[in-house]
């Protein structure tokens, strides 16, 4: 239908120029949420269907199975409506102070805008495993990732396993790499915990490989490798909240987490860093570090 991608392109355009996906949905009349939902999952999963030469109607009722509150009813009967209520809305040209001199946030702000469009075949719950950093042990822990509620980003979720939940952001570089961003603390001190996942090339990949950085108990920085296996499609908070995290030691795992744990839990899956006492600052601080660290 040439009406849902004008729908798509018109929402797209908007939301690049500024314009918040809730004075979108306001003058649309749609709840902010089911707009969300109908332009970052199911108009996406709609085209892709329509390419893989689907008729109208199925690939419509197929794309609207990723979500629970479009109504495909509602969604039919309001697109007139919708596409005069979009066209409508007139775009404030940016002045001079709506600008930051700081080209990098700039980046970070359209990559955080334009990873909505992106996240549709990577949104669900994970469990993700990797090493300890305070036991010999493999960490299994719940992320999920999906547009948050405004539609202004790509919002993840993760319990860790020592009962703490982070709120963070995703930020999608194009389909070659995810990166994954959280403050392990509260404010005001920052202590960042990222990943950076690899994008294979797959339709709906059943599992994301990746490294994260994080801050070791003394506050050293720590790099671990990490794996996220797909659980679920679904982007329900409270379904994800009801997962639970834990620390597996090797004797505990079944025959398929013993996979996880050779993949993410050996000595070369880790690199740290840590302060020794030097003085002087020489060179040969650099090897003594190594050996402190490997000995």
């Amino acid at each position: 239908m040439d009406d849902l991608k004008e729908i798509y392109e018109r929402i797209k355009f908007l939301r690049h120029k500024g314009v918040k996906m809730k004075e979108i949905a306001e003058r649309t009349g749609f709840p902010p949420s089911v707009l969300s939902a109908l332009f970052t999952t199911v108009l996406p999963a709609y085209f892709k269907n329509i390419d893989k030469g689907m008729a109208d109607d199925e690939a419509l009722d197929n794309a609207l199975l990723w979500v629970n509150n479009v109504s495909k009813k509602k969604l039919l009967g309001s697109i007139g409506k919708t596409k005069s209520a979009l066209f409508a809305i007139e775009i404030a040209p940016k002045t001079k102070a709506d600008v930051t001199d700081n080209v990098h946030l700039d980046m970070i702000e359209r990559a955080m805008k334009g990873s909505i469009n992106l996240i549709t075949n990577f949104s669900g719950t994970y469990m993700s495993y990797s090493v300890s950093s305070s036991s010999n042990a493999m960490k299994v822990e719940p992320y999920l990732i999906a547009p948050a509620e405004n539609g202004n980003y790509v919002e993840v979720i993760h319990n860790n396993a020592y009962g703490s939940t982070h709120h963070g952001f995703a930020l999608m570089n194009g389909l070659n790499h995810m990166y994954i961003i959280f403050n392990e603390n509260r404010q005001p001190q920052l202590a960042l915990f990222d990943i950076c996942l690899k994008i294979p090339m797959f339709d709906r990949p059943p599992y994301l490989r990746g490294l994260y950085t994080c801050f070791d108990y003394n506050y050293n920085p720590i790099a671990r490798r990490i794996l996220f296996v797909k659980v679920s499609d679904s982007v329900s908070t409270d379904e994800f909240m009801a997962m639970k995290s834990c620390l597996k030691h090797e004797d505990e795992l079944d025959e398929r987490e013993k996979v996880y744990y050779k993949y993410t839990c050996g000595r070369e899956d880790v690199v740290r860093m840590r302060d020794i006492p030097s003085p002087k600052m020489t060179d040969d601080d650099l090897m003594a570090e190594k050996s402190l660290l490997n000995g």
